[in-house]
């Protein structure tokens, strides 16, 4: 399958290349010249990883074994085969996206991306080695760095935003082993640290660092190779629902999604050009509103301050992936023009022609501090169920949504990481006393409700830290070009 920019049909490669590559040369994301046929029904009668299995292959024909890779990337590492369990709450339907080895949603890609990455790269003949870029505002970076600890071949850098992340999350991080990983705290915020990894690819040729013969790559959503598996879960989703007689083959089911990075939800409209029956997918942002203004007004606004919320996954100006959007909305010569107004000026503006497609397809809304603790403790009080920050976020805006529209086609939460990683503010939401820190307040908010805390995160306390750098944004590619020249760390 033939992959090309979302700024120029005439950069091109195929799905092994553009897992390699991550980001195109020219800045633009890879897109699918024409997206697969897939075989919806027989899709929904496999297995959760035959699902995930059949949707990589569509998508990435040119990396062969993919059963055998997706047996790699998930067994023995989630709670259970089925990956991404669903449960009935009130009237909602939450998809537990947070079962894996982090306790995010980012493990469903980030154990797969390696095993896609590795298996490229045997493809591709290539004898380099790989550097992992990655900017994260909290996710990301742990299950990236779990994902890709020690694979031969391939280093990791991680960027996070200095206090920019909860505690449980930088400590997720600046404990990982490995001999092959390396993390660093930026002064600044996410769009900081995403806007410098995108400076550095801007500056390789053919692909590699300047001065190196090391290939450089990513594991953002920015990579095709991790959007692509997010897909399944959507699937897995909506077989739950048919299997519990929830709803009948070709009813709808709208997805309510927190969203930062639009990658996410990006999964959800592939998975619905696929033939999923896909009803209406929600965006749910926090007191950083600029997706929800965008899907709107049509206008794409990052000139605003970033708000440090309860919610740090979603504190995100600047959506990168909304640009595959657009390609498919519009086409590469619109995203082009989009994209130089975005840097130039901090803006654009939607034609009325694709807002009303935008609109279609997507409503925003958005949740704050104070509304998601209230929903936090709500839905606790009412339903026994524990949200983290981000889900409660989409768990009020999805109420929002149902209450504005009055659609009443079943609807399923996106419930995007536990509790316990951000227990302090959990705790706070439920009217319980503060705790000294963060790893004493999992166990004050085991003692409360009596929800299981994953050993993954339980285990972090007790661990050393290993990367406590803190550098500014104009340092990072020094970084990177020193962590590239070592042999192992």
């Amino acid at each position: 399958m033939l992959y090309h920019s979302t700024r120029s049909k005439e950069i091109t490669a195929d799905s092994a290349r553009a897992v390699l590559q991550g980001l195109a040369p020219d800045g633009g994301l890879f897109v699918p010249g024409t997206l697969p046929a897939v075989d919806v029904s027989a899709c929904l009668r496999e297995s959760t990883q035959e699902m995930a299995a059949r949707l990589l292959r569509a998508f990435l024909p040119d990396i062969p074994d993919m059963e055998a890779l997706v047996r790699r990337a998930y067994a023995g590492k989630f709670r259970s085969g089925e990956l991404t369990p669903t449960v009935s709450v009130g009237g909602f339907t939450v998809t537990e996206l947070f079962r894996g080895p982090t306790s995010a949603f980012k493990d469903i890609a980030l154990c797969m991306l390696p095993q896609l990455l590795t298996r490229a790269r045997e493809v591709a003949g290539m004898e380099e080695e790989i550097l992992i870029l990655t900017a994260t505002s909290g996710d990301t970076g742990k299950a990236a760095l779990c994902g890709f600890q020690d694979v031969p071949g391939v280093k990791i850098c991680v960027f996070y935003p200095h206090g920019g992340v909860s505690k449980i999350q930088r400590a997720q991080m600046v404990t990982q082993p490995g001999s092959n990983v390396a993390v660093f705290a930026i002064r600044g915020n996410f769009d900081d640290a995403q806007a410098g990894v995108k400076e550095i690819f801007s500056a390789c040729r053919n692909g590699k660092l300047p001065g190196s013969e090391t290939v450089l790559s990513s594991a953002n959503s920015i990579n095709i190779g991790r959007l692509v598996p997010q897909i399944t879960y959507y699937f897995k989703t909506y077989r739950d629902l048919l299997d519990r007689g929830t709803i009948q083959m070709g009813q709808e089911v709208s997805f309510t999604v927190p969203t930062g990075n639009f990658g996410n939800i990006l999964a959800g409209y592939l998975a619905k050009r696929l033939g999923l029956p896909v009803g209406k997918l929600v965006c749910a942002s926090n007191a950083n509103n600029v997706l929800t203004d965008f899907l709107r007004t049509g206008t794409y606004d990052r000139r605003r301050p970033l708000h440090k919320t309860l919610s740090p996954s979603m504190d995100i100006l600047v959506s990168s992936n909304l640009e595959r959007l657009l390609y498919f909305l519009s086409g590469e010569v619109q995203v082009r023009a989009w994209m130089g107004a975005l840097q130039e000026t901090g803006a654009y503006t939607l034609p009325e022609e694709t807002l009303s497609k935008l609109q279609a397809e997507f409503w925003g809304g958005f949740c704050d501090d104070a509304r998601a603790k209230a929903t936090i403790r709500r839905v606790w009080e009412t339903h026994g169920y524990l949200l983290d920050t981000h889900t409660a976020t989409a768990w009020a805006v999805a109420e929002d949504y149902v209450n504005a529209t009055g659609d009443r086609r079943p609807m399923a939460v996106l419930a995007t990481a536990s509790p316990y990683k951000f227990p302090a503010a959990v705790l706070d939401a439920l009217g319980l006393p503060p705790a000294s820190d963060d790893f004493e307040a999992m166990a004050a908010l085991h003692r409360a409700t009596g929800i299981e805390i994953p050993e993954n995160l339980a285990a972090v306390a007790a661990l050393p830290e290993r990367h406590t750098g803190i550098i500014d944004r104009a340092e990072m590619l020094q970084c990177v070009q020193q962590l590239s020249n070592t042999r192992r760390i």
